[in-house]
């Protein structure tokens, strides 16, 4: 596992802190199911913000019960050392590939965010999802952070922009071609980038595998 993020120090000490104290009935399983209910709340906060900008906390809220059950399932397994390599790696990112349907389906349905772009943010998601859990397999090596930002930096930035959009709505610019909404463009811009980044550290991976791998398998030992 790598990850060197901006929370990733406190982030650690909290499990830790966490995974010492919590009761026998709290168990891996019963973490992952927290989690998934926080993303339920994600999308009934987003849904219901096209009746009140309040229910914006809901989702805030949400995202932080996401990213408990998310960040506590695996660290209490090994504490206790219950592992399930296998069953744990299943869960836990089917459940996650669940979680941001959620999340960005319930953008789409609110008034902040068009359902393409919400679509085209979820396909960026999984593609480096995708590219993490290869990434994996091949050289058995999970890579949870990229530039300093996982999956927890990711949620705090979607709660800060919940807090704007319950402050100051939906603002735009004119552009050029015409309005541009601001978090369209944001997250234009963002699953761009990630794109990008796919893309890029893919070719990359291609390289060094067909180095180590190349044809006739004399690669080097």
């Amino acid at each position: 596992r790598v990850q060197h993020s901006l929370l990733s120090g406190p982030e650690r000490r909290f499990t830790r802190w966490f995974c010492a104290r919590a009761p026998a009935r709290v168990t891996p399983d019963v973490l992952t199911a927290i989690g998934v209910a926080g993303s339920l709340f994600v999308f009934a906060g987003y849904a219901l913000s096209r009746l009140s900008p309040a229910f914006l906390w809901l989702a805030s809220f949400g995202l932080l019960v996401n990213w408990f059950g998310d960040s506590t399932d695996g660290n209490l397994a090994r504490h206790r050392r219950i592992e399930r390599p296998r069953y744990g790696f299943f869960i836990d990112h089917s459940v996650d590939s669940l979680s941001m349907l959620l999340v960005f389906a319930g953008l789409g349905v609110s008034p902040y965010l068009r359902m393409d772009v919400a679509l085209f943010g979820l396909v960026a998601y999984l593609l480096m999802s995708i590219f993490v859990y290869l990434d994996t397999l091949v050289n058995r090596t999970f890579q949870i952070s990229f530039g300093y930002v996982s999956p927890t930096e990711a949620r705090l930035g979607l709660i800060l922009a919940n807090t704007a959009m319950w402050a100051i709505g939906r603002p735009r610019w004119t552009a050029p071609w015409g309005e541009v909404y601001v978090y369209d463009g944001l997250v234009t811009v963002a699953a761009s980038l990630l794109v990008a980044g796919y893309v890029g550290m893919t070719s990359q991976r291609l390289r060094r595998l067909a180095k180590l791998d190349p044809p006739g398998g004399q690669g080097p030992t």
